[in-house]
């Protein structure tokens, strides 16, 4: 990027090489671009294989990081969203903070040891976050993953399971979510175990059809590799050669989440999503989530992490909600 600057103005040219790839890179009527002029308030305008950059310097620097991150991206045969771009920009703000000065944007943005590969897509980090998160999943044999609504935590831990199971690391998918609506009293609702509890998984049914497809999915539950198992039926079970998830921790009481806890076997990845805000539990009883974290935050071979409002990688508005409801509660403490 050649640059002249006046004062703390500066203005510059990206050269790419391949045109074919700049609609790709732009959006479609050049929204990406705007999207990143709008959140770094800076000017871009493009011109055959050049793209101008106008404005302040900061906001000119990390721009160039986020523009030439999603294009090598494209470069390498993958795809650019909106909610690629919205990732890119939220990594690079975080990345410039004082205190990680020596990381590289686009070195963690493309970062391979930070992708989940599965065979309908790859996933890469939209948060300083997630990729903790993603690099846990990958190196811990138990995560915990903490944190509000549209964060990743689930959809990240079903990622990685996918890619365990289609590389033989290991044998099967085991998907548990409290019933809490239900009481756990499942013999009251109609037809089999799995319609049963369908409802309470629907979430992790639909992270998995983003991974394979539906008819994939189905087929591997006919044949065990990916299973359902309510909270209420794990108890006596010993877990090996899976890779485990508990979702809405939050809503699991400490006994329940001490024997979930201990199913733990050999070979077993096992990761425990929760909000520990969102709690559904009746009044007065304690949330296992909060818990085990109370008990068991000094073990170092569990990893975890935290997610705020700043990773929530849905509509930006999901964020804004959620770090409203933080601010309430923190003026009431």
């Amino acid at each position: 990027m050649k640059q002249k600057s006046t004062e703390n103005y500066t203005s510059g040219v990206l050269e790419f090489e391949d045109n074919i790839l700049l609609p790709s890179l732009y959006g479609e009527h050049n929204v990406n671009l705007a999207r990143i002029e709008h959140e770094f308030g800076c000017e871009l305008s493009g011109k055959g294989n050049l793209l101008s950059i106008e404005g302040p310097e900061e906001a000119c620097n990390l721009s160039r990081d986020v523009l030439l991150s999603l294009y090598q991206r494209l470069e390498e045969g993958g795809e650019v969203t909106i909610e690629d771009v919205d990732g890119a920009i939220r990594l690079v703000g975080m990345l410039d903070s004082p205190t990680l000065r020596e990381v590289n944007p686009r070195d963690e943005l493309l970062n391979d040891d930070n992708v989940i590969r599965t065979r309908k897509t790859t996933i890469r980090p939209r948060s300083a976050n997630q990729s903790k998160y993603i690099e846990a999943l990958r190196k811990k044999d138990m995560t915990f993953g903490l944190g509000p609504a549209g964060t990743g935590k689930t959809f990240l831990a079903v990622a990685m399971a996918v890619s365990h199971l289609l590389e033989g690391k290991v044998e099967r998918i085991i998907l548990s979510r409290p019933a809490v609506e239900a009481g756990e009293k499942l013999g009251f609702l109609p037809g089999d175990l799995k319609e049963k509890v369908d409802p309470y998984l629907r979430p992790l049914y639909d992270a998995l059809g983003q991974m394979i497809s539906m008819e994939q999915t189905e087929k591997r539950l006919e044949r065990g590799e990916i299973e359902v198992a309510p909270l209420a039926f794990m108890r006596g079970r010993t877990l090996s050669d899976a890779f485990v998830i508990l979702d809405e921790a939050q809503n699991t009481t400490p006994m329940q989440m001490k024997m979930f806890l201990t199913r733990f076997g050999q070979n077993c990845h096992m990761v425990v999503c929760g909000d520990p805000s969102q709690v559904d539990l009746p009044d007065g009883s304690k949330s296992g989530l909060k818990d085990a974290l109370d008990t068991l935050g000094k073990i170092r071979d569990i990893a975890f992490i935290h997610f705020d409002s700043s990773d929530v990688v849905r509509h930006k508005l999901v964020g804004k909600i959620v770090k409203a409801y933080d601010d309430k509660e923190s003026h009431k403490s």
